[in-house]
């Protein structure tokens, strides 16, 4: 983390500020409440906000407000934010089917790991994903606290096709595929949920600063999910905890 925070110019009409150059969820926190302090104010200029692991990306009217006045209303967003963070987050439980056609590359991510496939499962969904960003699709969940056991490669070569709701490995990061669209990572399962839905409001029900739990499902428990999901009577599980109570 920096010891002071770097305003940076992109474009005419944007602003980056950046925390610091590494991941890290002390840097995400300060993030997470920056970003919740300017959707708060809803200061009349700003455009859109994105959070990334390390930065917010703040895109602005600079008819209605210049770069100066965003740098100074942003450094003092940035001292009102008390290090006490709030003590619940989000959970979002994810339903997913490993292994077989959902996720091909198990065996492979097993292997690499000199673990079983139950194994895998077994640490993969034993624990509680910080999702640090969105990204680079509408719905794409780039996930931290990926066990060291687990880590693999990128395919070598990537797929033209991966089917939407996909879950994978890439390196130390764990992640969900949205949309069907091509890809590299290594998959491991899927869910039937729908990630992302335009005829929603919003059409991502995940956000930064919130935390993923996969819960393993049968074959007939994904079908009848996804049944519920189509008829739009799925309930999905999102839920206050306590930072304590996180598999992290």
């Amino acid at each position: 983390m920096y010891d002071k925070i770097k305003f940076l110019t992109a474009g005419d009409s944007a602003i980056v500020m950046e925390f610091g150059n590494t991941i890290e969820k002390k840097i995400n926190a300060k993030i997470s409440a920056v970003v919740e302090n300017l959707k708060e104010k809803k200061i009349d200029g700003i455009l859109d906000i994105l959070p990334t692991y390390r930065s917010i990306l703040i895109n602005y009217d600079p008819v209605k407000i210049s770069y100066g006045e965003m740098v100074e209303i942003l450094k003092g967003l940035n001292k009102s934010n008390k290090d006490n963070k709030s003590d619940e987050v989000r959970l979002i439980e994810i339903p997913t089917l490993y292994g077989r056609e959902y996720g091909p590359d198990i065996e492979f991510v097993a292997e690499n790991a000199n673990l079983s496939v139950d194994e895998v499962i077994k640490i993969h969904s034993g624990t509680d994903y910080l999702v640090y960003m969105m990204g680079f699709m509408p719905g794409f969940t780039y996930l931290g606290g990926l066990d060291e056991r687990i880590v693999t490669p990128r395919l070598k070569s990537p797929r033209l096709k991966i089917e939407a709701g996909s879950v994978g490995i890439a390196a130390n990061q764990t992640g969900m595929y949205p949309l069907e669209s091509p890809g590299g990572w290594q998959l491991i399962g899927r869910t039937p949920l729908k990630l992302y839905d335009d005829t929603k409001e919003p059409p991502v029900f995940i956000q930064a600063g919130d935390y993923i739990r996969y819960v393993p499902i049968t074959k007939e428990e994904y079908d009848e999910i996804e049944k519920e999901v189509e008829k739009d009577s799925y309930k999905i599980s999102i839920k206050k905890v306590k930072r304590g109570d996180l598999h992290e």
